[in-house]
């Protein structure tokens, strides 16, 4: 299974940002896509940005993403 995961840019050095996901930084390629811009939002996928996301469709991302993990965490304490 693979995983990718929305991130926001928040600088852009050539073929290289860096991106914000849930505050933590990363550096991301941007081979794959043309025009990434500050404050777009990105879906990264093994250090690169494969896909422009629109923020909507992000920040519900980000929010499932979290609900999994508040999830495990209750299983997790269960056991």
């Amino acid at each position: 299974m693979c995983l990718s995961i929305p991130g926001k840019v928040i600088s852009v050095d050539g073929d290289k940002a860096i991106v914000s996901v849930g505050g933590t930084e990363y550096e991301t390629s941007l081979q794959l896509l043309e025009d990434v811009k500050i404050d777009d939002y990105v879906l990264i996928h093994t250090g690169f940005a494969i896909q422009k996301l629109d923020e909507e469709e992000a920040l519900e991302t980000l929010r499932l993403f979290n609900e999994m993990e508040e999830s495990n965490k209750k299983e997790e304490e269960e056991e």
